[in-house]
């Protein structure tokens, strides 16, 4: 039984070899062009289109081909996928590149506060991003996962404190290889004062952990608040090197990114005004509350179109 994974481990690893040169070159003239162009890059994360195919009754994941090619018909420029395992970098590779989708960032969690699983999960991520390096990724975005997802227990300052230096210590790792690392967090590290996040940016160093603001976690982890957001921005601003977007109307998701509870225009001034611009990602999810009248593609279009006015001077 052991020898069919192991042989599939073994062609994946080959494969990727022969076909990452070509791809990093291909890449890379996409950039080139894309650059001298001024074009804005947009992005989207994963999340959307699983929740999206969910409600619908069917699953993103059974066919990466097919849903990638729904993902470039929505008209983003890239694809943040959520891996789990370096063999998904194999997998996914030549499908962005057929699609004509780059992978500038992706998403993986992290456990990051065990002493029994530190370093296995830094190892992790370290791996996966040595593939992902390979077909141009530069942002890795990590979340240290909570204790129990769904769960009200909250980590003791032991453990926050052991999550700062494991975060810090991968950080530095992917940026001896040239890559950046990017927190992310959800609404649960806003519990308590938010102690987990201010201990994540003020418990480590700026050089090897940079900010993933996911501006309607910070607003709705705060209890909908917009002051608690442009104090984060405030606060940690030039870290801030991936924005993720999400809107809401009435506190409710809503089915495309538009205008809402969160001043996105206003979010996006007051990075310009401090020379941010970091890389921007979709992730307008929906959830059980909000409105049914589209489906992926079509909302995804629309996000695109008004994220593209409501960031136009983020272009070059």
């Amino acid at each position: 039984m052991s020898h069919r994974p192991q042989s599939r481990r073994g062609f994946l690893k080959q494969a990727g070899a022969v076909a990452g040169s070509a791809l990093v070159a291909a890449r890379s003239a996409r950039l080139a062009r894309a650059g001298a162009a001024g074009k804005l890059h947009l992005a989207c994360n994963h999340y959307p289109w699983i929740v999206f195919y969910r409600r619908e009754g069917r699953d993103f994941n059974a066919s990466l081909d097919a849903g990638l090619a729904e993902v470039a018909r929505s008209g983003v420029d890239g694809f943040e996928p959520i891996v789990t395992a370096p063999e998904q970098i194999d997998e996914l590779a030549p499908l962005l590149e057929k699609h004509g989708l780059e992978m500038r960032s992706l998403y993986v969690n992290s456990v990051l506060h065990e002493p029994d699983q530190v370093d296995a999960s830094i190892a992790e991520v370290l791996a996966i991003a040595e593939k992902a390096k390979r077909i141009g990724t530069r942002i890795i975005v990590t979340n240290p996962s909570p204790i129990r997802w769904g769960g009200p227990e909250n980590k003791d300052d032991a453990q926050l404190g052991l999550q700062a230096k494991s975060l810090d210590k991968l950080g530095a790792e992917l940026k001896s290889i040239g890559l950046v690392l990017s927190y992310h967090n959800h609404d649960v590290e806003l519990r308590n004062a938010a102690r987990e996040f201010h201990h994540m940016m003020l418990g480590t160093d700026p050089e090897h952990v940079t900010l993933c603001l996911d501006a309607h976690w910070i607003y709705r982890g705060s209890g909908n608040s917009s002051v608690a957001l442009f104090d984060v921005v405030k606060l940690y601003g030039p870290r801030v090197t991936e924005l993720h977007l999400r809107q809401s109307k009435e506190t409710i998701w809503t089915e495309t990114f538009c205008e809402g509870d969160v001043d996105y225009p206003a979010l996006a001034a007051q990075l310009l005004a401090i020379g941010v611009k970091p890389h921007l990602v979709l992730e307008q999810a929906v959830e059980k509350e909000s409105p049914k009248t589209m489906g992926a593609v079509e909302s995804h279009r629309a996000s695109c179109e008004y994220a593209k006015r409501v960031f136009a001077g983020f272009a070059g």
